[in-house]
């Protein structure tokens, strides 16, 4: 094994190991449930990691958040795809009720799951990883007019279901207590 590749090795253990948590718990606030987070970390790790390229810990994990990102939204996409021609080839037999799921789970993930995928995306790098609207419009390849427009149509739809969302952190005042040394 080269050193490269030894290297590359390195950084993907040591960013599993230290950061893992906080990547799963992206991913399911994109996909909606631990299963699938799992599996989209892991094809995220992979498609960052697999052809060795020299990634540096500090920066690993923005790249495989980026990963996490664009595999969700480029697997949403073939999902939709395939419900709008899967009736050509496959009849479904049982009908399921979205009013009953909607009844029975009214908490962030459900609400979440109701936006469409950008608003969804929008949503959670804003309140989740406290992005700009700036730095989410450079993520996902956006004007800022459109990443505000996601975010103010997302928000009023969440809140309809949550009630009135928090400020995203970098928009609160934190008050730290410089006299003790903390």
């Amino acid at each position: 094994m080269d050193d490269r590749r030894r290297h590359s090795d390195d950084v993907m253990v040591a960013l599993a190991r230290d950061r893992g948590p906080a990547l799963h718990a992206y991913a399911s606030l994109l996909t909606g449930n631990l299963r699938d987070a799992e599996d989209l970390v892991q094809d995220a790790l992979v498609k960052t990691f697999v052809r060795g390229r020299h990634v540096e810990l500090a920066s690993a994990e923005g790249y495989v958040r980026t990963a996490i990102l664009t595999t969700w939204i480029d697997s949403y996409r073939r999902r939709r795809q395939w419900e709008r021609v899967r009736h050509l080839l496959v009849r479904d037999e049982r009908l399921e009720s979205r009013t009953d799921e909607v009844e029975a789970r009214a908490d962030v993930r459900t609400a979440l799951g109701r936006l469409p995928p950008q608003q969804r995306a929008c949503v959670v790098l804003r309140y989740y990883d406290d992005l700009t609207v700036g730095e989410i419009a450079d993520r996902m390849g956006l004007a800022d007019g459109t990443v505000k427009r996601y975010l103010s149509i997302a928000v009023r739809r969440l809140e309809s279901v949550l009630g009135p969302l928090a400020a995203p952190a970098a928009a609160r005042t934190v008050l730290v207590d410089e006299g003790d040394g903390r």
